[in-house]
């Protein structure tokens, strides 16, 4: 098997591929045949580069051709691809880094400040530019299922997030759910707004909409709400999948109205709650249907075609998929799951029995799921899986910061916000005018989307006898 041979290759070449608009307005249209040729070409400029089979490459570019061009080379040559998010600061680039040493990385020149803060010396190569599409075509190598093929990395929630390696299966088991929830026609416009270095963005950006012979949109600029309405109208979209607070900032922030060309509308990250869906469906005739799955597993779950949503509802297992609720916590049989992950780099091997998810669900008597929070920690905001030590250690660094604690904090638009309750040093005191200061502090040691957007003081933390914060306290208080 082979992705980059077995659907790019041998789609129709006049067939559009992708649609592009860039940040400076521009608009570009690319054809199979033309992504066919130039990901041939990436390739061979990754072999220039001397990365081989199994090599890892990192990527840090945006919602750009060149990001799929340079997956596409990793897949064609049998290298592992490593996409990652513009968002990530130069701590977490270093973490990324020691953990999947990548032999080259593709960095978009806008990003080049960053990386050469948190990889001095390192092998890239900038994009724009001629030699990613210059060099000789490389032909496909045949692969194995189970042959390595992508990493992307959890949230974390005790520690450090881990590196999900996926094997080639990964992407032709993307089959299920593209047919059975995404769902986009052959022929038509599919867009998928998560940025590149999400799972959700490796998997639906563009290779379930070619698995179905659609063509995909990429973005490459910032979320407006306004904006989204009127790219959907002028370029015709058909399936449209965003987050669930994407969702619900445009039905406050926009006039939503109905969408001629529009016929689908999926989200995935966290539950939705039913006055989005119906202000969407009342505006546009159609439901958001939910869905659920994780890094290690890839989507389990859909609002099943032609039904209507359920408020609150993740849906039913895709077809062939096997899950359980076990004490309240979903669990698969990752036999079942054909996007099911091979290992953690550095760490085990996926389980063969049972795969516990950590997430809190029930069932009704129809089959439908629906999300009733973390086991663990792990904070989920505007679709964004935030792990607390992350945020924590960010602002154990600051001076004024003995220690500090984070937690989720309802919030209407996005769902979940970060909270931060912090135990000052001797010598500082409370103020608002040192709560911003700790914000910034934590934007600028890690991905923006992390930062607490509450920052509460407090003279100690709630703690069991063996010293562990109790969380549950800081959330319920």
């Amino acid at each position: 098997m082979n992705f980059s041979r077995d659907v790019v290759d041998t789609a129709p070449a006049s067939a559009r591929a992708i649609v592009a608009l860039g940040r400076d307005g521009s608009r570009t249209e690319w054809s199979f045949g033309q992504v066919s040729a130039a990901s041939a070409r990436a390739a061979g400029a990754l072999a220039a580069r001397g990365v081989g089979r199994g090599d890892v490459v990192m990527t840090l570019v945006g919602n750009r051709p060149e990001w799929v061009l340079a997956m596409l080379a990793c897949f064609r040559i049998g290298a592992v691809v490593l996409p990652c998010t513009e968002q990530l600061r130069a701590p977490d680039l270093r973490a990324r880094l020691e953990v999947a040493r990548p032999r080259l990385i593709v960095c978009d020149e806008r990003n080049a400040g960053v990386l050469g803060e948190a990889a001095p010396g390192a092998d890239v190569l900038l994009v724009p530019g001629d030699e990613l599409t210059a060099a000789e075509p490389q032909p496909p190598v045949e692969l194995d299922p189970e042959d390595p093929c992508l990493v992307t990395f959890t949230s974390g929630t005790a520690g450090q997030p881990k590196a999900v390696l996926h094997g080639q299966r990964y992407l032709t088991g993307q089959r299920v759910q593209a047919e059975h929830w995404l769902a986009p026609r052959a022929g038509t416009l599919s867009w998928c707004t998560a940025a590149s270095g999400w799972s959700k963005s490796a998997r639906n950006v563009f290779i379930a909409p070619w698995l179905r012979g659609a063509a995909a949109l990429l973005h490459d600029a910032r979320f407006d709400p306004q904006e989204r309405l009127e790219l959907l109208e002028r370029e015709r979209v058909d399936t449209l999948c965003m987050a669930p607070t994407e969702y619900r900032v445009i039905a406050k922030r926009a006039t939503l109205r109905r969408l001629a060309d529009l016929r689908g509308l999926v989200a995935a990250g966290e539950a939705l709650n039913p006055e989005v869906l119906r202000a969407w469906h009342e505006a546009t005739g159609l439901w958001i249907r939910d869905g659920y799955g994780q890094t290690e597993t890839g989507q389990l779950t859909g609002m099943p075609l032609g039904e209507a949503a359920r408020p609150g509802s993740m849906g039913r297992a895709l077809p062939g998929i096997a899950l359980d609720v076990a004490d309240g916590e979903l669990v698969a049989d990752p036999a079942t799951v054909p996007t099911f992950f091979v290992r953690y780099l550095g760490g085990q091997a996926a389980p063969a029995g049972p795969w516990r998810t950590g997430d809190r669900v029930r069932r009704d008597d129809d089959g439908f799921l629906y999300f009733e929070g973390r086991l663990d920690d792990v904070i989920i905001s505007a679709g964004y899986r935030i792990g607390p030590f992350e945020v924590e250690s960010a602002l154990g660094a600051h001076p004024a910061v003995a220690e500090a604690a984070v937690v989720a904090a309802p919030d209407e638009e996005r769902g979940s916000v970060v909270r931060a309750v912090v135990v000052l040093r001797d010598g500082h005191t409370p103020s608002d005018e040192l709560a911003r200061e700790l914000q910034e502090h934590v934007k600028a040691r890690t991905a923006p989307y992390k930062y607490p957007r509450v920052v509460d003081f407090a003279d100690d933390l709630p703690k069991t006898a063996s010293g562990k914060v109790r969380r549950a306290v800081l959330r319920d208080g």
